[in-house]
């Protein structure tokens, strides 16, 4: 192990945490946002939806990209945009709509292009370790979203005008986002593929046939964690007859459970295998969501929404993690098209418990997603390692590395 993958991966598990922090300043303060510039209830969800389709278009502009350009360099430039942009959208006032759609556009393309290239370098820094670190990072995120909602909740509770909660934020981020930037790995900085492949993105073909099970249980996930994000506080008031206040609770409870989910599943992966903890994360999701949906009171929804966060948060670093594993010589290829379907389940998601609920009941609503996330089981051996290059869908042991070249890969 080599100082330059030290680095790159404490360099890019702060590029995970910053965009926590930014998305959740954005995600919390949508109703501030809405009062700000007016916008009525009707035409919210179009602004709303814009984001994550803007960003899907990133995402495969990404894609095409990373034959020219280092993801590295994408990342690079595309954070601080991110930045600019969430300040951009806290900058308007009433009736500035054209403004509030370009600082949302900037914000949802340039999300697109950062989500995929920094998960690109994370496929390819697992692969230069040889053993699973990508949950690392999406704990690095969880706990900026964690930050990022906790000041969101300060700059409401001290009815601080948006651009005030934002531009403090920026202002220290956006140059630490710049200056860790110097440090990020590129595939081809890393050192060979494992087991004789190409280095990620240096070749190979993309058969999306072959990846359609990953892009399943990616929509899926995200199906899940938009419902969490976009109805625990609805569903524990009107349902469950809680009281405002406690009904903030779920979402907190959430993303600590994710943030814990993470911090530990990478050890999980390297003792018990991908295909093991897929298995075990989707059978507790789908508990969670059994509890929440016949939860006799708000106590008892806590508790499924606790284990929602221990089970959801394995699901989208895992199917990152085996996207590359599936394609080596064109992972950056495969990332950037998986990426796509984090947006499609974040769209269908939100809208089909909500269109569920009116039609039938929330508690019958819930049940949705619960079969959802249980289909994953049926998909859990696209997760396995390739046996020729891994060995038995367990990740490649680290001292496997020994001795290969001077710089200990």
């Amino acid at each position: 192990m080599t100082d330059v993958l030290r680095r790159g991966r404490a360099s890019l598990a702060f590029g995970f945490f910053a965009q926590g922090v930014a998305f959740a300043l954005l995600v919390t303060r949508i109703p501030a946002v809405q009062d700000r510039y007016g916008v009525s209830d009707a035409l919210l969800p179009l602004f709303l939806a814009a984001v994550p389709v803007l960003a899907g278009a990133g995402s495969v502009t990404t894609e095409h990209l990373v034959k020219r350009v280092p993801p590295s360099r994408l990342l690079r430039w595309s954070q601080p945009v991110v930045l600019l942009g969430l300040l951009g959208v806290g900058a308007g006032g009433v009736g500035q709509l054209a403004a509030l759609a370009v600082a949302l556009g900037v914000f949802g393309l340039a999300v697109g292009v950062l989500d995929a290239s920094m998960n690109m370098l994370g496929v390819s820094l697992q692969r230069s370790y040889g053993r699973s670190i990508m949950l690392s990072f999406h704990a690095a995120f969880s706990l900026g979203g964690i930050i990022g909602a906790s000041l969101a909740w300060a700059g409401a509770h001290w009815q601080l005008a948006l651009w005030v909660s934002y531009l403090p934020v920026v202002a220290v981020l956006l140059p630490a986002v710049l200056v860790g930037s110097r440090w990020y790995v590129d595939a081809g900085d890393a050192g060979a593929v494992p087991g004789g492949g190409e280095a990620a993105g240096g070749g190979g073909t993309l058969v999306f046939r072959l990846l359609l099970p990953l892009c399943l249980v990616m929509t899926f996930a995200y199906i899940g964690d938009s419902t969490v994000s976009n109805w625990s506080a609805k569903y524990l008031k009107d349902v469950l007859g809680s009281s405002e206040q406690l009904a903030t609770v779920p979402y907190n409870v959430y993303m600590v459970t994710t943030l814990l989910g993470r911090t530990i599943g990478d050890f999980g992966v390297r003792r018990f295998g991908a295909v093991a903890v897929v298995r075990l994360g989707a059978v507790v999701a789908a508990g969670g969501f059994a509890v929440v949906a016949s939860a006799s009171g708000a106590w008892a929804g806590m508790l499924g929404f606790t284990l929602l966060g221990l089970g959801l948060c394995v699901l989208v670093p895992q199917t990152f993690a085996a996207a590359g594993r599936l394609f080596p010589g064109a992972s950056d290829a495969a990332v950037a098209r998986l990426n796509i379907f984090n947006y499609v389940g974040f769209l269908v998601g939100s809208p089909l418990v909500g269109a569920l609920g009116d039609a039938w009941s929330y508690r019958g609503a819930m049940l949705v997603p619960m079969v959802l996330v249980l289909l994953t089981l049926g998909y859990a051996r696209s997760f396995a390692a390739q046996p020729d290059r891994y060995g038995g869908g367990h990740e490649r042991p680290r001292t496997a590395d020994v001795g290969r070249g001077s710089n200990g890969l």
